[in-house]
């Protein structure tokens, strides 16, 4: 398929996924007027990256996350290692911290509001 079709189909930009491919993330054929082919797992790709990106990961972590990984579910795949499991556990504890340090933001700004809003 080609990228306009691919970009549709996953509501992801033509630019986005040109990145992807400029960082290793995404694959294409070229047709003989050297248009981008894709495959069509290459949907589920372009999914796998985007909740990678959610996630917080960036371009050098999904990359080496990738080959580990099923783009259909996301599960680990036949050359999935220990090393994964370490690698996305530092991930998930990197986001636990984010996710403590926006709680206590969010205390202070309640506290503030509160605050602001006694007569």
């Amino acid at each position: 398929m080609r990228i306009g079709e691919l970009a549709r189909r996953t509501a992801v930009s033509e630019r986005s996924l040109r990145y992807y491919e400029t960082q290793g993330l995404l694959t294409s054929d070229r047709t003989p007027g050297g248009h981008r082919d894709y495959p069509e797992a290459a949907v589920d790709r372009v999914v796998r990256i985007q909740e990678l990106y959610a996630a917080g990961l960036n371009s050098d972590r999904i990359r080496q996350l990738l080959p580990c990984m099923r783009d259909q579910d996301g599960g680990p795949s036949a050359i999935a290692t220990p090393r994964l499991v370490d690698v996305l556990a530092a991930e998930r504890d990197r986001i636990d911290r984010m996710i403590a340090d926006l709680v206590r933001s969010r205390d202070t700004l309640d506290e503030v509001i509160r605050t602001a809003r006694r007569p």
